[in-house]
C-alpha cells in the first residue's frame, strides 16, 4: 500500500476545542449557509447570544435586551447580573465551562452544554465581551477565538449586564454571506411571545408581547378562525390553538424558550393530547386525522435539564419533565384534559362549530377514500414507467445524518431535469420533472390531487399524504425557467403548495432556486451575474468587451456550468406566508376568475423599463 495511506500512531491527532469548533462547526451551529435561509449558522450564533439574556430574564434580572445590526456586525446587550468579572474570559472561549450547569442558579434555561457562546466566539472574525457587575467591568476581545486584547478591570456607571459584539468570519460563512433583518424579526417576535413583559430592541423597533402565544398564533393565522383562539396555561406550560379554513396542521412548538422547528417528544405528546380530549369531551372515537385537520396550535413547555438531538436544539429528544417529575407525555395529556376540556364546556357555541368542522373533514375523508384507491392503483402501474422523479439515497427523517441535506428540485421539463440530474449530489438531491404548466387548483378540493396525475406524483414522491411526519426531503424547492411560463409555472405550484399543503411553506421547508441571468466572461475569467447590477458590476471589472451570454431557460445551462449553481453557492429564495394575512383572499385575487380586476391591477402597477432605470 501507499505510504500516503498507512494507518500508524502520527494519523491520529488531537485538536484543541476552538480547533475542533473552527474545522467542525456544524457540529455546533449545524449548517453554516450565507443567510438565504432561517436555519443558517450566522442566525444559530444570534440566538446563542440572546438565549443568555433570555436566561438571565428567566431568573428575574433585566427587562429589556438590545440587539443592533451594522452589516456585519452584532451587538447585544441584557440588562441582567453580568456574567462574574474574573470568569469572563474562561465563561466566553472555555468550552465546557459555564453557570448553567447549576441548577440552582439557572432553572429550566435553553443551553446547558457550555459550548454555545465558545461557539460564536470561535467562528468570529472579531468578538468582544464586556461584563458590568456593580460598578466595575471587564472588557475582552478576540480575533477567530484567540484572545487579542484583555483590558483591566475599570469602575463604570453603566448598569448591571452583559454586552456581546461578534462579526461572523467570511472565511467560514463565505465573503457573500449577509443578515436578513426579516429572519432576525422573527426570532425576536418568537422570544417576545415566549416572555410576556421582557421587551427586545432591533435596531430601534421593539418587540413585546402581552397576550403570549395568543399573540403568536395571530400573527401566524392566514385566514379566518372557526373559532375564537384557546389560550390556556399553567405552570410550565402555555398552549394556544384553533382551527382554520385549510388544509392540513401547522404547530409552533417550543422548549424553555427555544423554538424546537422540528417538533419532539412534546409536540407529539400535546397532538396526542389534543386528540384524546377532544374524542372524551365528545364521547366519540373520532379519526385523529378528522380532529386534527385543519388546526393551528402553538405550545410552549418548560424542562428542567432538556435534551435535545442536536447542538443547535431543534427537536426535544426528553421523555421526563425533571429528576423528579412526570413524563412529558403524562404531563402534557393531563393539562390538555383538564384545561381544554374546561374550556368547552364554557364555550358551548365553538365546541358545536369545532363539532362540525371534525364531522365534515370525516365525510370529505370518506368520500377521498373511493378515489384515492383508484389513483393507488393507477400509480403502481405508472410508476412501473415513471421517470419524472430521480430520487437520491438519503432522506429526512433517516438515521443518516445528511437526511438534513435532502432536496427535491421541481423543474419544468426533461431539459433542465436532464441538466440537474447530470451534476446533481446523487446522496442528497432528488429531481422532479413537470411535463408542463399544471392545473390551477384555485377552487378546487383535495380531489384534485388524486383526479390529476402529476399532483398526484408529486405529493406521493414528497410523501405527504398523510401529513408531513413522513416528508422525505427538507428542503423543496421549485427550479423554473427565469421568463414569463416560468414565473407562471412557479406561481402554479406555489398556489396548489398554499391551497393543499401550507404546512410545508409554514415549516420552512420551500424555497424558490435562483439562477444566474447572464454569464459575462473573457479568456481569464467567468462571472455569472444574477441580476442587471450584477451584469454591470462584472462587465465594470472584466471591460466591456467581455461576453455576455443571457440565460432565459435552466435547460440553456450546460451540466457543467450548473453543479456551481446547486452546490455551495446555492442561491435560495425562501417562500413564506409571514406577511399573508388572508390565503384564500391573496389566491382569490391572483388565481380566481376575476380577471378584470387583475388586469386593472396590472396596469395601474405597471412600471416600464425606463422607469427602474430611473429608480
Amino acid at each position: 500500500m501507499a505510504a500516503e495511506h498507512n494507518y500508524t500512531e502520527a494519523s491520529i491527532k488531537t485538536l484543541s476545542a476552538l480547533e475542533h469548533i473552527r474545522l467542525r462547526p456544524g457540529m455546533y451551529i449545524g449548517r453554516l449557509g450565507n443567510g438565504a435561509h432561517a436555519e443558517d449558522g450566522i442566525y444559530v450564533l444570534i440566538k446563542e447570544t440572546i438565549d443568555n439574556c433570555i436566561d438571565e430574564y428567566t431568573m428575574g434580572f433585566g427587562k429589556r435586551i438590545e440587539v443592533h445590526l451594522a452589516e456585519r456586525t452584532v451587538c447585544v446587550r441584557d440588562y441582567g447580573r453580568g456574567i462574574p468579572l474574573g470568569k469572563l474570559i474562561d465563561c466566553v472561549s472555555i468550552i465546557n465551562t459555564g453557570a448553567k450547569y447549576d441548577s440552582n442558579t439557572f432553572q429550566k434555561s435553553v443551553g446547558l452544554n457550555g459550548v454555545g457562546q465558545k461557539a460564536v466566539n470561535a467562528l468570529s472574525i472579531s468578538y468582544r465581551a464586556q461584563s458590568v457587575r456593580d460598578g466595575k467591568c471587564k472588557l475582552v476581545e478576540f480575533e477567530r477565538g484567540t484572545i487579542a486584547q484583555e483590558h483591566r478591570v475599570s469602575a463604570s456607571d453603566e448598569r448591571n449586564g452583559t454586552y456581546i459584539e461578534f462579526t461572523p468570519d467570511e472565511k467560514l460563512f463565505g465573503e457573500k454571506f449577509a443578515f436578513r433583518h426579516e429572519f432576525i424579526e422573527e426570532l425576536l417576535w418568537n422570544y417576545a411571545y415566549l416572555n410576556r413583559g421582557l421587551t427586545l430592541n432591533f435596531n430601534g423597533k421593539n418587540f413585546k408581547s402581552d397576550g403570549g402565544l395568543s399573540d403568536l398564533l395571530k400573527k401566524k393565522l392566514t385566514g379566518e378562525t372557526l373559532y375564537p383562539i384557546v389560550h390556556i396555561e399553567a405552570d410550565d406550560i402555555e398552549v394556544a390553538l384553533t382551527h382554520g379554513g385549510h388544509y392540513g396542521e401547522e404547530y409552533y412548538s417550543f422548549v424553555n424558550g427555544q423554538h424546537t422547528t422540528m417538533g419532539g417528544t412534546h409536540l407529539a405528546a400535546f397532538r396526542e393530547g389534543l386528540v384524546s380530549t377532544i374524542r372524551g369531551f365528545f364521547g366519540k372515537q373520532y379519526d385523529a386525522a378528522d380532529i386534527r385537520q385543519s388546526v393551528v396550535a402553538a405550545v410552549s413547555i418548560r424542562v428542567q435539564e432538556p435534551i435535545f438531538e442536536s447542538q443547535t436544539k431543534t427537536k426535544l429528544g426528553s421523555t421526563e419533565l425533571g429528576p423528579k417529575g412526570p413524563t412529558i407525555r403524562q404531563f402534557i395529556t393531563s393539562f390538555m384534559q383538564q384545561h381544554l376540556d374546561n374550556w368547552l364546556h364554557r364555550n358551548p357555541d365553538a365546541a358545536e362549530t369545532l363539532r362540525k368542522k371534525i364531522e365534515a373533514s370525516e365525510r370529505e375523508r370518506k368520500e377521498l377514500s373511493g378515489i384515492r384507491n383508484l389513483a393507488k392503483e393507477r400509480a403502481k402501474k405508472a410508476n412501473l414507467h415513471n421517470k419524472k422523479l430521480r430520487d437520491c439515497r438519503m432522506h429526512l427523517g433517516t438515521k443518516d445524518k445528511r437526511g438534513e441535506e435532502s432536496t427535491i428540485f421541481i423543474v419544468e421539463g426533461d431539459s433542465a431535469a436532464g441538466s440537474l440530474t447530470a451534476c446533481r449530489d446523487v446522496q442528497t438531491q432528488a429531481v422532479f420533472a413537470l411535463k408542463g404548466k399544471p392545473l390551477n387548483t384555485f377552487g378546487l378540493s383535495k380531489k384534485v390531487i388524486y383526479e390529476n396525475e402529476e399532483f398526484h406524483l408529486l405529493q406521493s414522491a414528497l410523501n405527504i399524504e398523510d401529513g408531513l411526519d413522513g416528508l422525505r426531503y427538507n428542503k423543496v424547492v421549485i427550479a423554473t425557467d427565469a421568463d414569463v411560463d416560468g414565473m407562471h409555472i412557479r406561481l402554479l405550484l406555489i398556489s396548489f403548495f398554499v391551497k393543499f399543503f401550507p404546512e410545508i411553506i409554514t415549516n420552512g421547508h420551500m424555497s424558490v432556486l435562483e439562477t444566474p441571468l447572464f454569464r459575462v466572461r473573457t479568456k481569464k475569467k467567468t462571472m455569472y451575474c444574477y441580476s442587471e447590477a450584477e451584469k454591470q458590476s462584472a462587465l465594470h471589472e472584466l471591460g466591456k468587451a467581455a461576453e455576455i451570454t443571457r440565460f432565459k431557460g435552466l435547460g440553456e445551462v450546460s451540466p457543467g456550468e450548473f453543479k456551481d449553481f446547486i452546490g455551495l453557492g446555492i442561491r435560495l429564495e425562501p417562500v413564506s406566508l409571514a406577511h399573508v394575512h388572508d390565503t384564500d383572499k391573496l389566491l382569490g385575487f391572483y388565481m380566481g376568475k376575476n380577471t378584470p380586476d387583475r388586469q386593472g391591477f396590472i396596469i395601474d402597477n405597471l412600471r416600464m423599463e425606463k422607469d427602474l432605470v430611473e429608480a
